[in-house]
C-alpha cells in the first residue's frame, strides 16, 4: 500500500490573542475615584468664591443697615422727647412700667420700687455711629436712698474692640445702700415675687463683669425704651386673677339657685300628683256609693 503524501503547508501555530480595547466607560475603580475626587474638590473652590461674594454683599447690606438706622435715630429724637414731657405729668409712670417687665421687675424688691418711685425720666442715647455703643440715662427728684440727680451706664467699645461698660457712682444716704439689703429685707421681696431672691436693680449700674451680654441694658435700649406705654398699660394680674375668681364664685351661686329652684320644683310636682291620686280615690268612692 502506498503512503500517503505529505501536506507542503507548514504546521499552524495559534496566534496570541489581543486584550479588547478598553471603552472609554470601562475606566478603571481607581481612575474613576481620581475623577471623582477631583471634581468634588473643585466644587469646593467655586462655593468658597461663591460664599466670599455673599460676605462682601451682607458686609454691604450692614453698613447699609446701620446708615438707615442713624437716619432714622435722629428723626425718632424729636418724638422721644415730646414723650418724656408728656411722661412726666403721669405719676410713677417709669416704676410703674419697670414692674410690669417680666425681666427687670425679677431684680426689684420692695425698696427698689420705692426708690424708683422718685425716677421722673429715662433716655437712651445710641451714639453716632450705633456699632460703638450707648447710653442709658436715669433722671430722679429728692430721694430718701442717694443724692444723685442722675444715674447713667454707658457701653462701648474700648481701644481693643471689646465691649465695656461704666456708670456714675451711687451716693448713697447714710445706711440706705440698697446693694446691701438685710436678709430679712430680701426674704420680703422673695416672698412677694414667688421666685428665688433677686439681686437689687441698682447692682446692675455697678455691675461691669459682662458688658457684652449685658441683658438689662438690652432690654432697657431695645424693648421698654421704644415700647414705654405698652409696659405701663400691662393689666394688674392680681386683680385679673382676684375678678376670675369672683366671676367663678357668682357662677357657683347661679348653678346652686339653679339645683334650688330644680328642687322646688320637683317637691312641687310632687304634691300635685299626690292631690290628683286623692282625686281619683275620691271619684272612685262616689263610684262605689252610687
Amino acid at each position: 500500500m502506498a503512503p500517503k503524501p505529505q501536506s507542503s503547508l507548514p504546521p499552524q501555530t495559534k496566534k496570541p490573542r489581543q486584550p479588547p480595547a478598553l471603552k472609554p466607560r470601562q475606566m478603571s475603580t481607581s481612575q474613576h475615584l481620581h475623577k471623582g475626587e477631583k471634581e468634588q474638590q473643585e466644587a469646593i473652590e467655586y462655593i468658597d468664591e461663591v460664599q466670599n461674594e455673599i460676605d462682601r454683599l451682607n458686609e454691604q447690606a450692614n453698613e447699609e443697615i446701620l446708615k438707615v438706622e442713624q437716619k432714622y435715630n435722629k428723626l425718632r429724637q424729636p418724638f422721644f422727647q415730646k414723650r418724656s414731657e408728656l411722661i412726666t405729668k403721669i405719676p410713677n409712670f417709669w416704676v410703674t412700667t419697670f414692674v410690669n417687665h417680666p425681666q427687670v421687675s425679677a431684680l426689684l424688691g420692695e425698696e427698689d420700687e420705692e426708690a424708683l418711685r422718685s425716677l421722673t425720666r429715662v433716655e437712651v442715647t445710641e451714639f453716632e455711629d450705633i456699632k460703638s455703643g450707648y447710653r442709658i440715662d436715669f433722671y430722679f427728684d429728692e430721694n430718701p436712698y442717694f443724692e444723685n440727680k442722675v444715674l447713667s451706664k454707658e457701653f462701648h467699645l474700648n481701644e481693643s474692640g471689646d465691649p465695656s461698660s461704666k456708670s456714675t457712682e451711687i451716693k448713697w444716704k447714710s445706711g440706705k445702700d440698697l446693694t446691701k439689703r438685710s436678709s430679712q429685707t430680701q426674704n420680703k421681696a422673695s416672698r412677694k415675687r414667688q421666685h428665688e431672691e433677686p439681686e437689687s436693680f441698682f447692682t446692675w449700674f455697678t455691675d461691669h463683669s459682662d458688658a457684652g451680654a449685658d441683658e438689662v441694658g438690652e432690654v432697657i435700649k431695645d424693648d421698654i425704651w421704644p415700647n414705654a406705654l405698652q409696659y405701663y398699660s400691662v393689666p394688674d394680674m392680681d386683680d385679673e386673677e382676684g375678678e376670675g375668681e369672683e366671676d367663678d364664685d357668682d357662677d357657683d351661686e347661679e348653678e346652686g339657685g339653679l339645683e334650688d329652684i330644680d328642687e322646688e320644683g320637683d317637691e312641687d310636682e310632687g304634691e300635685e300628683d299626690e292631690d290628683d291620686d286623692e282625686g281619683e280615690e275620691g271619684e272612685e268612692d262616689e263610684g262605689e256609693d252610687d
